[in-house]
Parts: C-alpha cells; structure tokens; sequence
C-alpha cells in the first residue's frame, strides 16, 4: 500500500512525524506537508503563483518527506502528482479537534477532501490540545487500531477521525451541527493599533451519537463523510412543492 502523509499545522508538527511513524506499519508512506501552518486554511488552493517543494529539514526516519509553499490541498494535489498510484491519503495528526461545524474551515479535513476529489480514500485525524502537546506515544495503539479498520475498506471513502486525550472506545459518529455566538472581541495591540479575535462558542449540547458527544465522554469519533452537500430531504420537498420546469432553450 502507497500512503501519503500530510497535515495543515506544517512539516514540523510532531503529529505529523507520529502519523507517519504508524503509517509505515501499513505501507510505503512519503511526507509532503505545508513549509508553515495553514490551520484553518479549508481547501484553499493555490492558483495565482507557482508551487514548489524541498526535501524536510525534519528528520522522518526511514521516510521520503518533503515541504511545499502552500496549503494542505495542495500537497495533496503535487503529492500524486509526483508519487504516482498513491492508495490513501492520510491528513494530521490536527494539534487541535476537527468536530462539528469546525469540518467547513479545517485544512486537515480538506486534504482529505482534496484525496477523494482525486479518487483516493482520505482520512483526516485529530486529537485535542491544550497547555501541553498531546501525548502520541499513549494515541498510538489508538491510531493502528482505527487505521487497521479503515484501510482494509477498499471502496472510495471519506473518513474524519478525532481520538480524544484518552481514548476509551470508538464510536461511529455523525457530525454535529449546532449554532455559535461567533462573537467579534476587540483588542489593542502594544503600540496602540486595534485587532480583533474571532471567537466561537457553542449555543447548544452536543447530541449524543455525533462526533463532539463521542469526544467529549472519551470515545475516538469515526465520521463517514461525502462530498455530495445536497439536502436531499428539502431537495424532494421543494420537487413536491415547486415543480419548476425548465426548458432544454432555456
């Protein structure tokens, strides 16, 4: 098996190297990662200026690792394109959760994304942070055991994957939606001139049976995803409630 390995927080992310370390008890694995942090970044893609890629000044025993000048979806879209036959695409491990509503601006779930696009399986993996870095010796086991699941399904898939501090169990998920405040707080920074910090916080519990509810009572999250967005149920209502007809002149 072929494995690329990529993240949004940068080549020098120890996610990334703990990743790639487990990766390899699967396959061929190759690094290509962003040069700097992209968090947040979604599936931005780099279209007004050329991209290129350097051999990793981080040491990947045993492992081809290189850094690209842009985002995660990028790396994804040089990386096949440089390793051909690649058979899955492996994005993190996120220094921080992917849950929820967080799915529409996470880069690492959109070099998962950009993996499917390209008809190759993607999964993207998470895990909480705080004061200090998450402890990837002790998410190992966890990791292998959800990477064995996953990469024996042979069909195309989407998967976002997010182990909590201490996992307990693993659930299959669906992602929680909930509103948010999406609150603006001003600042001053130290020569006088005005920021802003965007901030988020949940209006409502997290469901059970959804990613956040998983992760928050110690269970690793295992979401299936697609790419098709549409809402299939309101699509059927408004086909009963407003049958436009158009014309092939139209």
């Amino acid at each position: 098996m072929r494995i690329l390995v990529t993240n949004d927080d940068g080549i020098y992310s120890p996610g990334i190297a703990a990743l790639a370390k487990i990766a390899a008890n699967f396959g061929e694995v190759t690094v290509v990662a962003p040069d700097v942090e992209q968090s947040s970044m979604g599936h931005a893609v780099t279209h007004s200026r050329p991209l290129s890629y350097k051999k990793s000044p981080v040491e990947f025993p045993g492992i081809n690792a290189y850094r690209v000048n842009g985002t995660p979806a990028d790396c994804v879209a040089l990386g096949t394109h440089l390793y051909h036959h690649i058979d899955v695409v492996l994005s993190g491990i996120n220094m921080g959760t992917n849950l929820g509503n967080a799915m529409w601006h996470s880069g690492t779930l959109a070099a998962a994304k950009q993996a499917v696009l390209l008809g190759i399986k993607g999964i993207a993996l998470s895990t909480p942070v705080g004061k200090s870095e998450p402890d990837f010796d002790l998410l190992a086991p966890h990791v292998h055991q959800v990477l064995e699941q996953l990469l024996q399904r042979t069909t195309l898939s989407l998967y976002n994957v997010n182990f909590p501090s201490n996992p307990q169990g693993i659930a299959w998920t669906k992602q929680s939606v909930r509103l948010y405040d999406g609150t603006i707080i001003p600042g001053t920074d130290p020569l006088g001139r005005k920021h802003y910090w965007f901030t988020v916080t949940p209006l409502e519990p997290a469901e059970k049976g959804t990613d956040r509810w998983a992760v928050e009572n110690n269970y690793t999250s295992v979401t299936p995803l697609r790419l098709d967005l549409t809402d299939e149920i309101k699509l059927r209502q408004l086909e009963e409630t407003c049958p436009w007809q158009v014309s092939a002149s139209s």
